[in-house]
């Protein structure tokens, strides 16, 4: 296995990387130059190349997705293709229902589970013409758990969490987009560690379905480009809506157009002070690129306002972290006490423990200052199109598994603190895979106002297409 995953490694340089699109292809299905099909099998032989070692499938449904691409290629020849996404393979995270294949949430304990029926998202999906090819692997209930996913451009080294098996499907070009979700940094973290675009919408703007457990949970989208990120994101968005009492994400039904900002702002949030030295040269090169351009970066030592919100985030990671546990424990507990063997003990340790902790009162109070944050946050939007910031606290850190007779590591799958504070801030956010540290991949994250998904999406092209890559 170690000569195996040796040859695996694939240094990533932003500059040349070429990720898999989708919605370049099309032009050629409606002149009958490619189809669907080709494109689906396409996909299978990079699948069947590269997952042995990247692990990125729980299962696929590979005559399933046959039928579907064959059923797309046939509109495609009509010219009356569903959407244009009609034809798009796509990964669903294990943690969504699919009426064609179980749903076992990265746990034993949930092991041939099969519901037979669609999530929100994935019934919005198929009426989009989309191809659903398979479940991408979960951490455990999508929390601290590490899976058997690797890093598809070194194995050695995680692929994120919880959307591990999405972010590598994407980073490995086995298929153009996968469905994520994030509670933490379960997005963002992948989109960064995998090179990926990533679209973490604002809180209840995409129909979560069955998955209603966690206040601070959304479904997202990982792709290969901005175009095809933006394009399955409001498909699902414009069939099923948002969240119970939440309006849906808005924008156009193509992606919107670059947008360069006037003034943006950095947040350091807790990640800042645990960022290695290559990865924040990599950072502020960006930054200058951006000020070279005309725009204006505010930093915490530049604006009341930016300071006041740094402030508001100190400790954040915790806190919500905890909120989440306290959610999930009401979920979860019933299925620990008649099956305690089925649940890792990272699980019930950081997951579970720390939410029994916090208790009714403790959870109260962090509401209490969930929303004197976002208040704080709010404010700064006054002021700035946006934030800026890491994805992740450096590339993906290496993961070999836990050490017999040592303390179970806190953070396998990545240190959360920079993706965490869109989940608190109910804010969207978007990874931009543009910077490369020791060959892996680093993105950067643009952040801003709820409701405001497509500025944020526009805003992010620009930095993608008016930038210069870095690598350090």
């Amino acid at each position: 296995m170690k000569d195996t995953m040796a040859e695996s490694t694939i240094a990533y340089d932003p500059a040349s990387f070429e990720a898999l699109r989708f919605h370049t292809v099309t032009k050629a299905f409606r002149a009958g130059e490619d189809s669907p099909r080709d494109y689906l099998e396409r996909c299978l032989a990079t699948i069947a190349d590269r997952e042995p070692v990247v692990q990125a499938w729980v299962v696929l449904n590979e005559s399933g997705a046959r039928a579907q691409a064959d059923a797309s290629a046939e509109r495609w020849r009509r010219g009356e293709p569903l959407s244009l996404i009609d034809g798009m393979p796509i990964g669903i995270k294990d943690l969504l229902e699919t009426r064609d294949m179980p749903t076992q949430m990265g746990s034993a304990a949930y092991a041939g589970n099969f519901p037979r029926r669609d999530n929100a998202a994935v019934w919005a999906l198929r009426q989009a013409g989309a191809v659903v090819l398979g479940k991408t692997v979960t951490t455990e209930f999508g929390g601290p758990e590490p899976s058997k996913t690797t890093n598809p451009f070194n194995p050695r080294h995680t692929p994120g969490g919880s959307s591990s098996g999405s972010g590598a499907a994407v980073g490995a070009r086995m298929v153009p987009a996968t469905i994520a979700t994030q509670t933490g940094s379960s997005l963002m973290r992948p989109a960064s560690f995998s090179g990926s675009w990533g679209l973490k919408p604002t809180q209840g703007a995409i129909n979560r379905g069955e998955r209603q457990t966690a206040s601070m949970t959304a479904h997202g989208v990982l792709a290969g480009c901005p175009e095809d990120m933006w394009l399955v994101a409001i498909e699902i968005a414009s069939r099923a809506g948002g969240d119970p009492g939440r309006p849906a994400m808005s924008g156009p039904a193509t992606t919107p157009p670059s947008r360069k900002p006037m003034t943006l702002a950095v947040m350091e949030a807790e990640g800042w002070q645990r960022l290695d030295e290559s990865s924040r040269r990599a950072f502020e090169r960006v930054i200058e690129q951006i000020q070279a351009n005309g725009v204006t970066v505010l930093r915490r030592t530049d604006d009341w306002a930016v300071e006041r919100f740094e402030q508001a985030l100190d400790g954040a990671t915790n806190f919500t972290n905890a909120m989440t546990a306290w959610e999930h424990y009401w979920a979860l507990r019933d299925s620990i006490a008649s099956n305690p063997d089925g649940f890792s003990l990272r699980t019930k340790r950081f997951f579970i423990e720390v939410g029994q902790q916090l208790g009714a009162t403790g959870y109260e109070e962090s509401l209490q200052r969930r929303a004197a944050v976002r208040a704080t946050y709010a404010n700064l939007g006054t002021r700035v199109d946006a934030v800026i910031a890491p994805s992740s606290v450096g590339p993906a850190p290496e993961w070999l598994g836990d050490v017999p007779g040592e303390e179970l590591t806190r953070w396998p799958t990545g240190d959360p603190a920079f993706g965490m504070p869109s989940s608190l801030l109910g804010a969207p956010a978007v990874n931009v895979p543009m910077l490369s540290v020791h060959g892996l991949p680093l993105g950067v994250q643009v952040m801003g106002q709820p409701g405001t998904d497509a500025r944020m999406v526009a805003i992010a092209r620009w930095l993608g297409e008016a930038l210069l890559p870095v690598s350090t």
